[in-house]
């Protein structure tokens, strides 16, 4: 009887009416480069889009030549076609077949070498403002965000301002994890023990979708966090709000926040009343991104318990 009632086209749409009506926010967010949210996500999709259209130079005369060559020189009684058994070369012909692929490539090797040139966070900037600094570890399934300036940390919720660059310092304390937010900038890969960076640049106020894009176990999906981008002030107000609803992030709450836990896991042992119920809020009182990127510098290998991601790790506490 159901459906029967949903193959009526007005209850499809009324059954779509109430689904976006009743949608949390967070299914809105931007989560593709194909609706870029910043400059450099424009970039990737301007590359994207002349790649493509110069790929289809070459692509659509062989997709209509075929045929029409097939049809035109097939096999059959009477035809008016020129018999030529002895041809084997015609230099229009072959300037033609290779010349275009080669002026695709050399056009496509120009845009590409100067698209990686503006977009290395190594050497381009974006703004003449400072950067505003943001290190990210890679847990087992979450994210951490720590802004060393400003002595708050956040997980489930990446807060930036907007028009500002945003300059990412990436490790991971398990795992290799691949980070992106498609609206903003491409996807990196991150390692423990090494650090990589990315920039960012919101445009608009706007809240998009990152994630991890390396499958790393049974927490993978839920690996997704919440890029705020807002204006400055309300940025101020949202560092405010964090370091006032913020519980300190030492060594017990990072013991816990590093442990086999999914963001809902970690929400439901750190979070308090003063917290979203999908992000967590900490205020720092170290430099939890040099101690965890250095415990992988002694030259020896970490023992089973210590290290984040196996299912040893934090069990001697709970006991």
């Amino acid at each position: 009887m159901a459906k029967g009632r949903l193959s009526n086209p007005s209850s499809l749409v009324m059954a779509a009416l109430i689904l976006l009506t009743v949608t949390p926010p967070m299914a809105f967010a931007s989560d593709s480069f194909m609706d870029p949210q910043g400059p450099i996500a424009a970039i990737q999709k301007t590359h994207l889009l002349r790649a493509t259209a110069l790929i289809m130079v070459a692509v659509i005369p062989v997709l209509v030549l075929v045929p029409l060559i097939a049809f035109r020189y097939r096999r059959r009684k009477g035809g008016a076609a020129a018999y030529r058994p002895d041809w084997d070369f015609s230099a229009k012909l072959e300037f033609v077949m290779w010349g275009v692929p080669v002026l695709i490539v050399a056009l496509l090797s120009f845009y590409l070498w100067k698209a990686t040139h503006r977009l290395d966070p190594y050497s381009a900037a974006f703004g003449e403002e400072p950067a505003v600094r943001v290190q990210v570890v890679g847990l087992d399934w979450k994210w951490l965000f720590l802004y060393p300036d400003l002595g708050i940390a956040s997980v489930g919720e990446f807060g930036i301002p907007t028009k500002r660059q945003v300059a990412v310092t990436l490790t991971t304390d398990t795992v290799m994890q691949s980070f992106m937010i498609p609206a903003l900038a491409g996807q990196i890969y991150a390692m423990p023990g090494m650090t990589t960076q990315l920039h960012l640049v919101a445009d608009t106020p706007e809240v998009m979708q990152g994630e991890n894009t390396q499958y790393n176990g049974r927490g993978f999906t839920k690996q997704k966090f919440r890029t705020v981008s807002m204006e400055q002030d309300a940025f101020d107000t949202w560092v405010d709000k964090v370091r006032t609803g913020g519980i300190p992030l030492n060594a017990a709450t990072y013991q816990t926040l590093a442990m086999r836990t999914d963001r809902d896991e970690v929400q439901a042992a750190l979070g308090t009343a003063q917290m979203p119920d999908d992000a967590l809020y900490f205020t720092l009182e170290e430099d939890v991104f040099h101690s965890i990127l250095h415990r992988y510098h002694s030259g020896e290998a970490l023992p089973a318990d210590q290290q984040p991601g196996t299912a040893s790790f934090g069990q001697e506490e709970q006991e």
